[in-house]
């Protein structure tokens, strides 16, 4: 690990040279509270109001649909159990990027981090903000050419509020998770009290008509981002108690809604009727109160996916600071803003990828210029038909590398228990090894599905990815003069 004390223009940003540094610079800034709110804010993005009636047609029945849902979320708290253990044991801002690099060496950390900047997490933000502007195009009722200007002021927004501060951006978290709980008990409340024997009767006469695979590939994504909190480890206040209970009573409050809001839209919309809605938040309000409910089922989904996106810009940019931290090349991203105790141009670096890749993906121009870089590299352009918008396109297109990462840092669990048998472990998870090997099992899945899914785009994806190898290597040979 280098110094960067002696950086220019450190009268009011300030490097975090060694851990001790990094929490006098962040320690008790979140409370269990502001973590779990974290965490619910980053799951519940959109897939529950958008993807439901996708995955529903994809079970023979709704109670087994259900029981998806429910598996699902079985399996993301048992990574969460790993993950509290890891956290406890390791809490270092960085989270993943600190446990892959204390168990395989710092080139495979920097290669994390390096993709999670260049790609998986940047993809991740872009994404999201793509599913904020196609409903806050329906909410303000204009044309679909003013999605990329909603999705670009998300980023911009959200950036800007977590430059300001740390207060600022956990603030802005709670606000956004509060206004979208009370949003997800209004829907639960309004398609719940339209069950009738109706919807008994349909659910047992309605047979299995698709296959498993695109369904669980869906869910295990709606449950996705939970491990994200590990990032911001440093800044818990009382990490060895907080983070296992923020982890763990995140994933049991992000499952409990998911099980009721499809509760909810079984009961409106009955098992049938669910398969065929793209928009079954949307068809439930509209069915309970008309347009309007249509309407306030949209803003609903836009405060969502903010919650999510804010949640990823705080979290995330807290991994960046981290890797430049350690790696010389990188060392302006691991200076804070001495006043708002931000990590000002990591999030400002993050921010401007994000923004590139939603042009790169939402306007000809920026498709245009993607294509010459993939006709070279796989000798084709890339089917964008394939995946209906910006925000599959991201998806297919980060998700093998984020179910990769996610399958190394199941693996880094048991090297560092064989590493570090001695170091305290303020919680460990239990039925060791069980606990590991169902989370590898999942990761395991998660990357072939998603692979399948996103093979036309993972040449292109993995060209910038490996471009870190020769940066990590460069890194190293300056930071050594």
């Amino acid at each position: 690990m280098h110094d960067n004390n002696d950086a220019s223009g450190a009268n009011l940003l300030v490097t975090n040279s060694d851990d001790k540094n990094v929490r006098e610079g962040t320690a008790a800034s979140l409370s269990l509270w502001d973590s779990v709110s974290l965490i619910v804010g980053i799951v519940i993005g959109s897939t529950i109001f958008k993807l439901s009636g996708t995955i529903f047609s994809g079970v023979p029945d709704p109670w087994t649909g259900l029981g998806l849902w429910l598996l699902c979320g079985a399996l993301s708290f048992v990574g969460a159990l790993c993950y509290a253990e890891l956290a406890t044991t390791y809490p270092r801002l960085g989270g993943e990027y600190n446990y892959l690099t204390r168990a395989f060496g710092p080139c495979f950390g920097f290669l994390f981090g390096w993709s999670e900047l260049i790609l998986i997490q940047t993809g991740g933000i872009g994404a999201l903000s793509y599913i904020f502007a196609e409903y806050a195009v329906k909410f303000f009722l204009t044309g679909d050419e003013a999605i990329v200007g909603f999705a670009l002021g998300a980023v911009v927004g959200l950036t800007s509020l977590n430059v300001l501060g740390v207060r600022l951006g956990k603030s802005t978290q709670n606000i956004l998770t509060i206004a979208k709980t009370l949003g997800l008990v209004l829907l639960i409340v309004a398609g719940l009290s339209s069950i009738s024997s109706g919807v008994t009767r349909e659910i047992r006469e309605v047979e299995s008509t698709v296959e498993w695979s695109v369904a669980i590939i869906l869910v295990l994504y709606a449950y996705g981002g939970w491990n994200d909190a590990a990032f911001v480890a440093a800044n818990v206040r009382d990490p060895k108690r907080n983070i296992p209970k923020s982890l763990l009573y995140g994933v049991v409050i992000i499952t409990s809604f998911y099980l009721l809001v499809n509760a909810s839209f079984l009961a409106t919309l009955g098992f049938e009727g669910l398969k065929s809605s793209q928009q079954p938040a949307a068809d439930t309000m509209a069915k309970v109160f008309g347009a309007t409910g249509e309407r306030a089922i949209s803003f609903l989904v836009m405060i969502s996916a903010l919650g999510s996106v804010n949640g990823l810009i705080f979290s995330v940019s807290r991994l960046h600071a981290m890797v430049g931290t350690d790696h010389y090349v990188f060392a302006w991203l691991g200076r804070w803003w001495s006043r708002t105790n931000a990590p000002v141009w990591s999030l400002l670096v993050q921010g401007i990828i994000s923004v590139l890749m939603i042009l790169g993906v939402g306007t000809q121009t920026g498709r245009g210029t993607v294509d010459l870089v993939a006709i070279h590299w796989r000798g084709s352009p890339i089917p964008w038909g394939k995946f209906h918008g910006g925000f599959n396109t991201l998806f297919a297109g980060t998700a093998p590398l984020f179910w990769l990462f996610f399958l190394a840092n199941g693996l880094a669990y048991f090297v560092l228990r064989l590493k570090d048998p001695l170091i305290e472990r303020p919680f460990r998870a239990p039925f060791f090894p069980l606990c590991p090997l169902l989370f590898c099992g999942m990761c395991l899945f998660g990357l072939y599905s998603a692979t399948t899914y996103g093979w036309d785009l993972l040449p292109f994806a993995a060209g910038p990815v490996l471009l870190g190898l020769p940066v990590y290597f460069l890194s190293r040979s300056l930071g050594s003069r």
